[in-house]
């Protein structure tokens, strides 16, 4: 069996701040999504989707969120290390949590990490070189 993975999918509590916290990392997604209960968008070769938790328990009423930490991170590639510090400091400053200031990492990159709003962490990354 030969699969091909397509699609990454996030249960969103709050589709309107979701949405807006992922246009500000640059996803060109429409501002009537923001009513939607399933929203997809292309990231070239895959999709990221997002489905409210009443879509969820349509189709599996035992559902609940995760707890103890999180399952999985998305990560966003900038172009320079200074790019993660302004993606950072715009990110929080518009409201997301912060979660690990930008820092040089050991791997030879410069790195932060924030949350969108259902605490899903979201990794900023560069080269440093």
């Amino acid at each position: 069996m030969k699969l091909s993975p397509t699609l990454i999918e996030l249960v969103v509590s709050d589709m309107p701040a979701t949405l807006a916290f992922y246009r500000r990392l640059g996803l060109d997604i429409p501002a009537d999504a923001d009513t939607e209960p399933h929203v997809d968008v292309a990231l070239g070769g895959i999709r990221l989707a997002f489905d409210a938790i009443e879509v969820i328990l349509s189709f599996d009423p035992s559902w609940t969120p995760p707890s103890g930490g999180h399952r999985v991170a998305l990560g966003f590639a900038c172009d320079t290390a200074a790019e993660v510090d302004a993606a950072y400091a715009e990110l929080t400053a518009a409201g997301a949590s912060g979660h690990l200031e930008p820092w040089d990492a050991f791997w030879g990159m410069r790195y932060a990490v924030v949350h969108d709003p259902d605490g899903t962490p979201v990794d900023l990354f560069a080269p440093l070189s």
